[in-house]
């Protein structure tokens, strides 16, 4: 049985002072981990305050990272300084990175490979465009995501990621995927690392979905056989909204 993972993306959003209010709201409610992973990925200025003041119940993580443990890149945060500051998890290849700052298949295969060196669980994002969605070419993009992704990654290694599929057209849209949609495709995304690692392997990775998740589609999303969590944005802001969501994978 794969444990749930519910992973909030605070994105650009918060201050120090916003952030610490809303780890110290939910430090003491959330499940114990080893019913549900919860976790939230924070702005690299915020990951060390955050760190020192998680509970036993509450994993930190990065919103991304360089390939490289060090060099001549500027604003870039390394993989050695993530390990350092104590986090638990790095996004990897989430689509704002990959639309908005010219992110490739190739860098994040760099990236997740990175990772596994610096004992950092990575969350790889996938997903397709609407213009996809309509050509109806959504596995077959998906699919080669997940190859160039997993390149060069061993069965043991893969067994540590965790999977997000968040579809462009849904994330801070208000647009969510219907349920049978996001399972389908989540259930594509299982057929490929089964063709990578053989089914023992690929059923026990991990799946997400991410794009407009709320309190109000969650439930229904986590019947889904193949959905294991959701990968959260704007209702990852608010403690109370955010605990809900968790208590949703806890019953899951």
């Amino acid at each position: 049985m794969r444990k749930p993972v519910m992973a909030g993306n605070w994105k650009m959003n918060k201050t120090r002072d916003e952030a610490l209010q809303f780890i110290y709201a939910i430090n003491q409610e959330v499940p114990p981990f080893e019913e549900v992973e919860t976790v939230i990925c924070a702005s690299d200025v915020l990951l060390r305050d955050l760190v020192k003041r998680q509970g036993e119940d509450l994993k930190i993580g990065a919103q991304n990272m360089h390939f490289k443990e060090k060099g001549a890149f500027t604003g870039e945060t390394s993989p050695r300084l993530l390990e350092t500051t104590g986090v638990s998890y790095v996004l990897i290849g989430h689509s704002e990175r990959r639309e908005m700052f010219n992110e490739t298949d190739e860098s994040v295969n760099q990236k997740l490979l990175a990772a596994f060196e610096y004992d950092l669980t990575p969350i790889l994002c996938v997903g397709e465009s609407l213009q996809v969605r309509e050509e109806g070419k959504t596995d077959l993009y998906v699919e080669a995501q997940i190859k160039k992704a997993f390149s060069n990654v061993s069965k043991e290694e893969a067994l540590t990621v965790i999977v997000a599929y968040e579809p462009i057209w849904a994330i801070g849209t208000g647009k969510t995927a219907t349920p049978m949609q996001a399972e389908e495709t989540i259930a594509a995304i299982r057929t490929v690392l089964t063709s990578l690692y053989g089914k023992e392997i690929a059923d026990q990775i991990r799946i997400l979905y991410g794009g407009s998740v709320t309190p109000a589609n969650v439930k229904e999303l986590l019947q889904q056989k193949n959905i294991d969590g959701a990968l959260v944005g704007g209702a990852s802001l608010e403690a109370s909204s955010f605990l809900s969501l968790v208590n949703a994978a806890k019953n899951k």
